[in-house]
């Protein structure tokens, strides 16, 4: 008998990946709906922005303002600017969520993973031991044991 996996929610992103050519992390920098935008923090040459589809709860997204694809591309402030928000995420993560350690990274190029490659963003992925399961092994399926909204409220609660 086939198994199957119910994820509505990616209708939303395979209809807006097809709707607009902008790309979605300027379409967040822009916005001014933190809370639907799952934006956590803005800085001022970049902004944190929670993963739609996390790798793990608490997954975060930390990109330049500006549309730019590689960490070369960016200006001194860019890139001071950037590693300061992924140390305050890091702060926070840490304070809110009390992860035993993290994933940090930067695909740069199509080639290297990177989803979008035409803007540059840093990852930072809470960890935390015994975070891995049977289900990504046997099913191919993470849990996700905590809504994105609820992340949202957690990260941001400190600074309201």
């Amino acid at each position: 008998m086939p198994k199957q996996l119910w994820a509505p929610w990616r209708m939303q992103y395979i209809l807006e990946s097809n709707s607009t050519d902008e790309c979605f992390l300027c379409a967040a920098g822009k916005a001014d709906d933190d809370r639907a935008g799952l934006v956590v923090d803005r800085q001022e040459h970049c902004f944190c922005i929670l993963n739609r589809y996390p790798y793990n709860n608490g997954h975060i997204l930390i990109a330049p303002y500006a549309h730019k694809a590689d960490l070369c591309d960016l200006d001194d402030a860019e890139r001071i600017g950037m590693m300061q928000a992924l140390c305050d995420m890091e702060r926070r993560l840490r304070k809110t969520m009390n992860p035993n350690g993290f994933n940090i990274g930067i695909n740069v190029g199509k080639v290297s993973g990177a989803g979008l490659p035409a803007h540059l963003h840093f990852h930072i992925v809470p960890r935390w031991e015994g975070d891995t399961n049977f289900m990504p092994v046997l099913a191919d399926t993470k849990v996700m044991p905590q809504a994105l909204e609820d992340v949202f409220d957690l990260l941001t609660a400190q600074n309201k």
